[in-house]
């Protein structure tokens, strides 16, 4: 889904989100709405009599680079990456794009927020060996790691803000071509704020319903001719609607330096820091089927159980998260001529958290058996530091009456991650089982386990924590080479083509354990897309690209950690083909609309084999649609939103053993055919504000999401839903206005994180802020 901002300067892009019916009615208002909407792409012309036919010898409007991430455009919408070299217009691929100007009417102060409404996206609940953070999934596929700050990886998990953010760019389907390493779904690339060359003092003041408080600042001052600063500040706090306990606090600071503002160089030295501290929110358990034994006959249907929603397994005096990240950037941009320009990006960062969580565990049947709950201590000490350098070389030429957009480029990285956890005395388990069997509660077994219903979050559990002496590293080293180039033939015509190799190398090592492995890896990935304009304010594309994950492609820190089962494997391929189209409509190209089906496979997955080793020897088959649109209908009517369908088979899911330890029977998994985990079928969202005078504007908002599964058994899911959120500001002169935000109307009881097949994540109840917006 491509949108734009129908404002004359059509400078930014905007966007929306979410999955398969278990009641598909709940959707109905919102797709039918949405259908409505979407209607200007039943005829081709796309934008009317305004749209004029292509003349044969006719030229299209082309965007000025003036250099950095400070772009001044005329004519079509570009992406804020150079990787694209083409306006999203003309890009053969699905691209959500979600600005500033979206994250602050629909109230987000996250990362997760602002995509939460993005279509294809789902956010995945932590585990043992999924961390804390932003787990994100896109259109099916776990990309955890394919996050990008200004087009260069992100790596360590972490829990992102908005504060310094100007814009939040999504791209769909096989991403190794432009980022390297990645996942089959995409990648996520944010766009940082910069010092500009206009003077402006902004400020943000929130106070809301539990405990919400909120301060940023935004302050940007030029000095002399070429030179500008800019500070980004935030200070915030809240708990979450509807849990109680869960809550925290965090502080930033973002200070940003240009040199060069109106030269052929340009120089932007940026730092970002950001601390949080927090209780991290649990869930609450599924309703996990018991297969065999005297209860069998108590199964449940998969769904989390029915308990208080305010239900908090973990323990207030043990529970915990501190977060920390430094990253420092220096990004060099040298314009040759107006066709030419070089760019180099060194970056260093360094992100770490430390965190115990209480995970209700259900693996051993307690909560259908005995009512209770075993309290799983999850934990985590690790650190990340990176270093990357890229270096690349945009421009146009024309040759025999083509015209070439290109960019060509090299890139290095280092990343090293400490993992460690944390020990208990006395432990966590039991005493009276030595397990975590909870047939009984409370005092006698520590606190350690506690009853389904009405847990008590301040048991007095005792404890001494100390940090355990095993200890993991993970050095992964990265280089690569990638080209891109859009061919213009006719302006009728284009061909965008991409290319990518990588030298991917990873070694860990345990050495309490006397643990070691290590993956070098090089692999190609490519993309190619033709793109037919029947009109200037119109595509037709037809896309095909690829994707490549190799072993421990997280960087020691997520679920695709690198192990000795799985070090000599090859990395895991994917394949897309994406046949869309996107359109300008309605007078001046005010509304945007874009429509794309698709389908990827994944032919070499890491599953177990025949023997019972781990072989690349599964599949995965997904097929999709998308529909997106964003734009004013009327001068004071806009729109924004997107529906996505998704059908995510796991083809092959490998062998289980059906027989005992010693005398293993390997038999086809009785799981393949079943639906990706985390991967609604249906989702679809709308935004729509309206100025009812100058002075004061109203809006409102709709998400549904489909049932999720939990897990590739699918006996575990959440439920589907509708989430209703409104907005209302009111200027009160040019240097004071007012924003009141009103998130989940009807409070509604919903689950928004899955992927643990033990507890499903709760969605924040009804919450209200107001801001105070202030410029001086």
């Amino acid at each position: 889904m491509t949108t734009t901002t129908p404002q004359a300067s059509r400078t930014f892009i905007k966007s929306k989100k979410h999955n398969r019916p278990s009641a598909p009615s709940l959707a109905a208002p919102a797709l039918a709405v949405l259908a409505t909407l979407a209607m200007p792409l039943a005829y081709a012309g796309g934008g009317g009599d305004d749209a004029p036919e292509l003349a044969a010898d006719a030229r299209l409007p082309q965007v000025h680079v003036s250099g950095g991430h400070d772009r001044s455009v005329q004519g079509p919408v570009r992406s804020s990456s150079d990787k694209f070299t083409a306006p999203l217009l003309d890009t053969p691929k699905s691209v959500t794009v979600v600005t500033s100007e979206t994250i602050s009417q629909t109230g987000a102060v996250s990362l997760t927020d602002a995509l939460r409404t993005v279509p294809g996206i789902t956010i995945g609940a932590s585990e043992g060996g999924n961390p804390v953070g932003d787990n994100l999934f896109i259109r099916g596929y776990n990309a955890q790691t394919d996050t990008y700050i200004d087009g260069v990886r992100d790596s360590g998990s972490q829990s992102r803000e908005i504060f310094a953010i100007e814009q939040v760019e999504v791209v769909k389907g096989p991403n190794s071509a432009l980022g390297g390493r990645s996942s089959a779904g995409g990648g996520i690339n944010i766009v940082t704020k910069t010092a500009k060359d206009t003077n402006f003092s902004n400020a943000t003041v929130g106070l809301g319903t539990d405990k919400y408080a909120r301060v940023t600042t935004d302050i940007n001052r030029v000095i002399g001719e070429n030179t500008a600063f800019r500070l980004n500040t935030m200070v915030h706090g809240n708990d979450i609607a509807g849990r109680d306990i869960v809550g925290g606090e965090r502080w930033g600071i973002a200070p940003t330096v240009t040199f060069g503002l109106n030269g052929p160089t340009r120089a932007i030295l940026s730092y970002y820091h950001m601390k949080s501290s927090e209780i991290p929110d649990t869930g609450i358990p599924f309703n996990n089927p018991v297969t065999t034994g005297p209860d069998v006959a108590k199964n449940g249907g998969g769904t989390p159980f029915t308990v208080d929603r305010e239900a908090f397994y973990g323990l207030k005096n043990r529970d915990f998260r501190d977060t920390r990240t430094d990253v420092a950037t220096v990004d060099l941009r040298h314009e040759f001529s107006p066709n030419l320009a070089i760019r180099n990006v060194t970056r260093w960062g360094k992100t770490g958290q430390d965190y115990i969580y209480t995970q209700p565990d259900d693996s051993k049947g307690n909560t259908v058996r005995y009512g209770t709950v075993w309290r799983r201590a999850n934990t985590r000490d690790v650190d990340t530091r990176t270093l990357a350098n890229a270096s690349s070389l945009t421009g146009t030429w024309n040759t025999a009456g083509i015209k070439h957009s290109f960019n060509v480029g090299v890139e290095f990285s280092r990343e090293d991650t400490d993992r460690g956890s944390f020990v208990f005395t006395p432990g966590t388990n039991n005493p009276l089982t030595g397990n975590f069997n909870c047939p009984n509660a409370g005092a006698a077994t520590l606190y350690n386990c506690t009853t389904l219903v009405n847990p008590n979050p301040y048991d007095p559990w005792a404890y001494t924590r100390t940090k355990s002496p095993t200890q993991t590293t993970v050095e992964t080293r990265t280089r690569a080479v990638y080209g891109f180039d859009t061919i213009e033939f006719t302006p009728q015509w284009l061909l965008n083509i991409g290319a990518r190799w990588d030298d991917f190398s990873s070694t860990l090592n345990t050495a309490a354990t006397n643990t070691r492995a290590r993956v070098e890896s090089t692999f190609d990935t490519y993309q190619a897309g033709l793109v037919y304009k029947p009109k200037a304010n119109g595509s037709i594309y037809l896309s095909w690209a690829t994707s490549a994950t190799p072993p421990g492609n997280d960087g020691g820190d997520g679920l695709d950690a690198l192990t000795v089962q799985i070090q000599n494997l090859q990395p895991q391929t994917s394949r897309s083909v994406e046949l869309g189209t996107k359109w300008e409509v309605l007078p001046g190209g005010r509304l945007s609309v874009s429509a794309a089906v698709f389908k990827s496979d994944m032919d070499n997955a890491r599953v177990t084999a025949p023997d019972g080793t781990t072989q690349n020897v599964g599949r995965k088959e997904l097929k999709g649609v998308e529909l997106g649109l964003s734009g004013r209908i009327t001068n004071a009517w806009t729109v924004f939103g997107g529906y996505t369908y998704l059908d995510g088979i796991i083809a092959d899911n490998g062998y289980v053993n059906t027989g005992t330890t010693a005398n293993p029977v390997w038999t086809a998994s009785p799981f393949n055919g079943n639906a990706f985990p985390t991967t609604p079928k249906h989702s679809a969202s709308l935004w729509s504000t309206y100025a009812v005078n100058k002075n004061f504007t109203v809006g409102a908002g709709a998400n549904y999401v489909d049932r999720q599964f939990a897990n590739v058994n699918n006996n575990k899911y959440s439920p589907s839903y509708t989430r209703f959120d409104a907005m209302a500001t009111y200027t009160l002169n040019p240097n004071v206005s007012f924003q009141l935000n009103i998130q989940n109307l009807t409070d509604k009881l919903y689950f928004d994180r899955v992927s643990s097949p033990h507890y499903a994540g709760v969605g924040p109840g009804r919450s209200a802020s107001l801001m105070a917006n202030l410029k001086f």
